[in-house]
């Protein structure tokens, strides 16, 4: 830097607190992401504090999806290893994520199918109840005021 350079700008970091507020993980689901490799090392503070970028934020953002999705964190880790070996794994990752979006339909479909049965359950039920004469307290049936 010269006499008449301004310093570059720093990129705003979060505190693990701001992430785990932004992200809904726990400071110590973080911490394990991190000991685990989802996540890569993030920058610290001279102090050793966390402060985690908007990359990083990005990056747990879609782990959050993956594990939404159903990916187990054993294909998350391996997906996290193949992206922190760059740019020359793009096809390894490209075919995971549409090995996982197959499973991820196939998924969807049967709760779909399971979701279909439960709403034709519930409708026989409601008939059902719809049928039957009203009751007392008592368990008897209301007598009739005809």
């Amino acid at each position: 830097m010269t006499e008449n350079s301004a310093p570059e700008p720093r990129e705003p970091t979060l505190t693990i607190a701001q992430v785990a507020e932004t992200t809904g993980l726990s400071p110590d689901t973080l911490r394990y992401y991190e000991r685990s490799g989802l996540i890569q090392r993030v920058g610290r503070t001279t102090g050793n504090q966390r402060r985690y970028a908007a990359a990083d934020l990005a990056w747990l953002e879609f782990l959050l999806r993956l594990r939404e999705t159903g990916m187990s964190i054993a294909d998350m880790q391996h997906f996290a290893r193949l992206r922190a070996a760059g740019g020359g794994t793009i096809a390894d990752r490209l075919s995971m994520l549409r090995v996982h979006r197959s499973d991820l339909a196939t998924r969807i479909s049967r709760l779909r199918a399971n979701a279909a049965a439960l709403d034709e359950k519930i409708h026989h039920y409601e008939q059902v109840l719809a049928e039957q004469p009203e009751k007392d307290g008592s368990g008897y049936p209301k007598p009739s005021t005809a």
